[in-house]
């Protein structure tokens, strides 16, 4: 597979991509959602801690995207820059894209602490989502 440049790059052998949830103490407490979708981390902060059990609907604004490896990231954000504060993984794992659309997702998330299928529904502008397990 080669890109705009004519370089050639792995192609992906599974459909499974890089999931993620970091809990980030910043100005606010919340939690980042990390998806991996072409080639980056598309990415939401869920101001409450995210849904465990179907019936539970959280707010996800999105946020701008991150670099793939950013997934892995714990540590400590220093004052002054963007998002400074202490970064802990809160969940991680792999999900599967089950449908996409421009104003909803649905993944089937396989972390350790999030499982089974996930939606996230565009609401109330371009950058608010809702956040949810399917029953």
């Amino acid at each position: 597979m080669e890109n705009a440049e004519g370089i050639k790059g792995e192609k992906k052998m599974s459909n499974e991509n890089i999931y993620a949830i970091q809990k980030h103490a910043a100005t606010r407490l919340h939690h980042d959602l990390r998806l991996e979708m072409d080639g980056v981390l598309k990415s939401w902060a869920v101001p409450k801690e995210p849904p465990v059990e179907p019936g539970v609907r959280r707010l996800a604004v999105q946020v701008e995207d991150h670099p793939v490896d950013y997934a892995d990231f714990e540590g400590i954000i220093p004052e002054g820059e963007y998002g400074a504060g202490t970064v802990e993984i809160w969940d991680k794992g792999t999900y599967k894209l089950i449908d996409e659309k421009e104003s909803k997702l649905i993944v089937d998330i396989d972390g350790e602490k999030l499982k089974g299928t996930y939606v996230l529904v565009r609401f109330k502008g371009p950058k608010n989502w809702l956040f949810f397990k399917k029953k």
